[in-house]
């Protein structure tokens, strides 16, 4: 039987297990009824933050864009380069870049093929104009927060504490202490201390204090009630003291002396590690100095990318004009061809109509990627000047790029580059940083030794303050406390306590502070040698970009000649191909190099102006050379009251000279953002023709200025038919 029934059991297991399958399963609660509703099933979740921002008007209200299949549009918005770069800087809050291959810093070409997603794929790294007052208002590093180590400091508190305990006292003893003590007792304490810049600290306080129990060794006084004749004294449970401090801590040795206070701060180090922190006010300074540098490299290249945007879109007309030039011609070529071939002609034989309808196709082709070239070209121009992508007009360049060769004195343009880059500025800056702090650490090889002083006055009475001046007089043996005040002991002058000492403090060894000033020494080292590095980097630049100067003004002459050349040669095959002279492939290869010369000219001439607009972003003058200055904006009313007020304060005082504890000079002033005032003034300057007798066809230094460019057509001029 048992046998048997292991059996069973065995079976019945086996029987639970296939049923059940390998899958997990969850266990049986006798009181579970299946109310989930307070089960999460995830830990995060993608979620929508609750900010009332609506969207941007210009962003929300784009409207369909233009392309090929919608090429409709209102009206043409003629746009000069000057009325561009406004409209950049008026919208320019977050001061944009293109982005992508396009470089600021010297790019060849801005990009056309891709949209400028910089902002999206890091908007932390893209400058806008509050960097500078965010960087001054830093709480930690800002120049506020360093002066706000030197604000008195007033603090105050107020205690008031009740006792009632036993005390384990014998019965004599009861005499003196007593062995149930009962009482109150207040304390309140009011100061203020204030750091200098020399790294003294002063301090002024007041401590009063009430004091009420029940010690029966407490000073007593007569009992004031007429009816007892031995007149027996009884004890005065309270009492008033009263006492002012005057405090001072000055260094001697290290934090002494305002040169390193004003770098290193007064609390220099670090709390949570005990390390060095330096965050003074002249750091602080330089902080918002290097936010400047950045803040001004952010306007140019804002400039730079508006400019060469504006350029692009020039070119791009152009790009089309000469297309279009092209497709008509081959276009008119066919409808001749196509005519003959219907008529089984001379000259419409199948080869040659295949032949030119190919040209046609290609131009046309060339034509529909120009029209989208220059409708991405007006967006990138959109982009940077800060309005919507799309808004019903279609934006064109009225400014013609300069003909006129322009050539600079290299000598005063590598002076420009070398003092007026906001690159090798912000570098002089950070080089400023660290010699100061090499200077903060120095100090912090010297041995701590702080002379430390104080003188109090006193006063006790049995209330605080009355009308009536009543000291407590010491030498009265039979009543001194009777019906004094403790004010009034104070200024009697009675009690008087002074204490006056020094605290040194020196590491055995120095290893820490051996190790800060090795540290902020490489730290040197190595900011010099970024300093050179940058400056030979900028001349390379400034080489580079002299010689695109001179290049595109090259090839804008020599293009335009092949321009010229082009179109007198399709004049000339035209007129052979109708004397049966040359065969058709040459005239449509005739037409196709004409074209091909037309782009290339205005591609040259539009490098040409952007190489002179680079070299200005070499030499620092960008921001000049298109009119733009920066300021600071007007402060309110009452700052200027008060500026006024401390400058007349100034003009009335006596000088004195501060000798070895003022600081020396780190900044040399503003910078001049007019050129001129350096000698550093390059004109643009129109050099003579070349000589006749040299070439056969002469080109002047003055390049011929051609009409601007037409309007877009409609689409139905984009897509003629081959029929006559």
């Amino acid at each position: 039987m048992p046998r048997l029934a292991r059996q069973l059991w065995v079976a019945l297991t086996s029987l639970t297990l296939v049923a059940g399958g390998c899958a997990p399963r969850q266990p049986f609660y006798f009181f579970e009824d299946g109310d989930l509703s307070h089960y999460v099933g995830s830990i995060q979740k993608l979620e929508y933050p609750d900010s009332d921002q609506p969207p941007l008007d210009e962003a929300a209200g784009t409207v369909e864009p233009l392309t090929l299949s919608n090429p409709n549009f209102d009206n043409v918005w003629e746009l000069s380069l000057e009325e561009a770069i406004r409209t950049s800087l008026e919208n320019g809050k977050v001061l944009r870049n293109l982005g992508g291959r396009f470089a600021s810093f010297g790019g060849p070409r801005p990009q056309t093929g891709e949209p400028p997603v910089s902002l999206l794929t890091s908007p932390v790294q893209t400058p806008t104009v509050y960097d500078p007052a965010i960087i001054e208002t830093d709480p930690f590093r800002g120049v506020e927060s360093a002066l706000a180590l030197f604000d008195a400091q007033l603090s105050s508190s107020l205690t008031w504490e009740r006792q009632n305990r036993p005390q384990n006292i014998d019965v004599s003893g009861g005499r003196i202490f007593p062995r149930w003590l009962e009482g109150d007792q207040g304390n309140w304490t009011t100061g203020i201390q204030k750091r200098t810049a020399t790294g003294a600290t002063w301090g002024f306080s007041n401590s009063t204090i009430y004091d009420n129990n029940n010690s029966p060794i407490r000073e007593s006084v007569p009992d004031p009630t007429p009816t007892d004749p031995t007149r027996k004294k009884v004890v005065v449970p309270s009492t008033w003291t009263t006492n002012y401090d005057f405090t001072f801590n000055q260094p001697l040795l290290q934090g002494a002396g305002v040169t390193y206070n004003r770098i290193a701060g007064p609390d220099f180090f670090d709390n949570l590690y005990g390390r060095p922190n330096f965050r003074g006010v002249l750091l602080a300074r330089i902080n918002a100095d290097i936010s400047l540098a950045d803040f001004e490299a952010g306007v140019r290249n804002l400039v730079s990318d508006t400019e060469q945007s504006y350029w692009e879109l020039y070119f791009a007309y152009r790009n089309l004009e000469a297309r279009k030039a092209g497709r008509d011609s081959a276009l008119e070529a066919w409808r001749k061809v196509h005519a003959l071939y219907v008529e089984q002609s001379r000259g419409g034989e199948a080869d040659k109509e295949a032949q030119a309808r190919e040209q046609y196709f290609f131009f046309r082709s060339e034509v529909e990627q120009a029209l989208t070239d220059v409708y991405r070209c007006e967006n990138r121009l959109r982009y940077m000047m800060g309005i919507s992508a799309s808004d019903g007009r279609l934006i064109r360049p009225s400014d013609e790029p300069t003909t006129a060769r322009i050539s600079f004195d290299w000598q005063q343009s590598l002076v420009e580059a070398l003092s007026r880059s906001a690159e090798l500025r912000k570098q002089k800056w950070v080089i400023k940083q660290r010699e100061l702090e090499l200077v903060a650490a120095k100090n912090l090889l010297l041995p701590r030794l702080d002379m430390v002083g104080r003188w109090r006055f006193l006063g006790m009475g049995q209330d605080l303050i009355n009308q009536n001046y009543n000291p407590y007089e010491a030498t009265n043996t039979v009543d001194p406390l009777r019906g004094s005040d403790a004010y009034s002991t104070l200024f009697s002058g009675q009690f008087q306590e002074w204490q006056a000492g020094a605290q040194f403090l020196m590491p055995l060894g120095f290893r820490r502070e051996l190790a800060t000033v090795r540290h902020h020494q490489l730290q040197l080292a190595r900011e010099r040698v970024r300093l050179q590095d940058e400056e030979l980097e900028a001349s390379h630049a400034l080489v580079e970009a002299v010689r695109n100067v001179d290049t595109n003004f090259a090839l804008a002459q020599t293009n335009f000649n092949r321009r010229v050349a082009a179109e007198r040669q399709v004049e000339a095959v035209q007129a052979a191909y109708e004397a049966n002279t040359v065969t058709f492939d040459q005239l449509l290869d005739a037409q196709r190099r004409r074209a091909e010369a037309e782009s290339s000219y205005y591609r040259s001439l539009v490098d040409y102006s952007r190489s002179i607009s680079q070299l200005h972003y070499r030499k620092g003058s960008l921001l000049e050379y298109n009119g733009v200055f920066l300021a600071e904006g007007p402060w309110p009313g009452k700052a200027y009251f008060d500026a006024h007020r401390r400058a007349r304060q100034r003009d009335a005082s006596l000088y004195l000279d501060y000798r070895h504890s003022r600081p020396g000079v780190f900044s040399r002033g503003a910078i001049s953002q007019n050129f001129a005032e350096l000698g550093a003034d390059a004109p643009a300057v129109q050099l003579p023709a070349r000589d006749p007798a040299t070439k056969p066809e002469p080109v002047p230094a003055q390049l011929p200025v051609t009409p601007a460019p037409r309007a877009t057509p409609p689409a139905s001029e984009l897509l003629p038919t081959p029929a006559a």
